[in-house]
């Protein structure tokens, strides 16, 4: 008796499956062919990924504002440096 195992797939399969059936220009059946797969593996994807599509661009957005966050934090840091040098040399020179 030979055991099956379990199929894994990638991210980049999955998504094309996906994008493919998004397109609705075949039926799921038919991709399920095509892909060789079970048409509720294919509805699954299909769920999960219009689940998460909006957090792409929430991340994404605050991963640029933590960003833009740490610049600024770091030149006022080396703004207040430059103030404080500037002040000591203006004292040594008077």
């Amino acid at each position: 008796m030979s055991k099956q195992t379990r199929r894994k797939f990638k991210g980049d399969f999955k998504s094309k499956v996906v994008l493919e059936a998004l397109k609705e220009r075949s039926t799921t059946e038919e991709l399920a062919k095509k892909y060789e797969l079970h048409p509720n593996q294919i509805n699954t994807w299909k769920k999960e990924f219009l689940s998460k599509a909006a957090s792409v661009f929430d991340e994404k957005a605050s991963d640029a504002d933590k960003a833009r966050e740490a610049d600024i934090e770091n030149l006022y840091a080396k703004i207040g440096q430059l103030k404080v040098e500037n002040d000591f040399l203006k004292k040594k020179l008077s």
